[in-house]
């Protein structure tokens, strides 16, 4: 298992930084920051491998279906950061895009290193959360070993979910259990073997491109703003006002009004900008276009 492990991408003494410990704060953050500046590159080489996976996450959340992010310690950390940060965002449920972590909740603040050499905890988590036919499971391990992420991709197989991986190594093991793999190699660390930092970066990177993306492809984004961002506090409620203004090209009096006017939900006081239809034909017409905008005005032009 040593021998395994010593052969890992992510677990190689990286030649770059072996003086780091006698540097000075200065030249550690370059090293640092000169490691971190790579990572968009090997991003950008999985990019054929992460449209295929973001894909298959759209066709299974217009069936009804949710993204489950399955990981351990930081990549199970991750995962639940980007799943936590889609409700407020895009205004969608708390179960459509969910994170489990080998440990559960307290492993999200605390380290339970041991948790993650259990698939059966794995099984058990997805059986908790009514794991369905209908969802996909993405397993998420810098080492593309942990057998937690492997667990929760063999069950998920095997009750016909979609499956598919995020790992920072090469051939890692948890791709060949995943219908859609995306390999993004970091290489060594700065620190050796601190996947919370490389490999980190890039699964973040990668989840946002994830979860970013289906909803962009749901139509939770017109043009490049967030049309279902949840108005909770004042600071979104401006926002809210500044993207209805912006999109349904009106001052900042109308935006306010059609802001209130639609009960504080963007999408609708867009649309009823760029339509002059009432709260109640928007909704409606929303409704027959999945949410979309663009769809949405254009069918109400159409029946004038």
């Amino acid at each position: 298992m040593n021998d395994i492990l010593a052969k890992l991408n992510t677990e190689q003494q990286n030649p770059n930084t072996v003086d780091i410990d006698v540097c000075s704060t200065a030249d550690i953050l370059k090293k640092i920051n000169d490691e971190d500046k790579k990572i968009a590159y090997v991003v950008e080489e999985q990019l054929p491998a992460i449209t295929s996976l973001v894909d298959a996450a759209f066709e299974c959340l217009k069936k009804g279906g949710r993204i489950i992010y399955a990981g351990a310690g930081t990549s199970g950390r991750l995962g639940i950061l980007d799943a936590s940060e889609c409700p407020p965002t895009y205004g969608v449920s708390e179960d459509l895009i969910q994170g489990i972590i080998a440990g559960g909740k307290e492993a999200i603040f605390r380290a339970k290193e041991g948790a993650e050499d259990s698939k059966e905890l794995a099984k058990q988590d997805l059986i908790d959360r009514n794991l369905g036919p209908n969802d996909m499971v993405v397993g998420l391990a810098a080492s593309g070993r942990t057998p937690y992420v492997i667990g929760a991709l063999e069950y998920a197989s095997s009750i016909g979910a979609q499956t598919g991986s995020v790992c920072c190594v090469k051939d890692g093991d948890i791709s060949k259990y995943a219908a859609y793999p995306v390999e993004v190699v970091t290489g060594p660390e700065a620190v050796t073997g601190s996947t919370r930092m490389k490999a980190g970066t890039a699964q973040k990177m990668v989840l946002n491109m994830i979860s970013t993306a289906t909803m962009i492809k749901s139509g939770k984004v017109f043009h490049n703003f967030m049309v279902d961002v949840q108005p909770t506090n004042h600071k979104l409620e401006v926002r809210a006002c500044h993207i209805i203004e912006t999109l349904g090209n009106v001052d900042a009096k109308r935006s306010e009004e059609l802001f209130l006017e639609a009960d504080k939900n963007v999408k609708v006081a867009i649309v009823m900008a760029l339509s002059n239809k009432s709260k109640e034909e928007v909704k409606i017409a929303l409704e027959k276009n999945e949410g979309l905008i663009t769809k949405t005005v254009e069918s109400l032009k159409e029946e004038k």
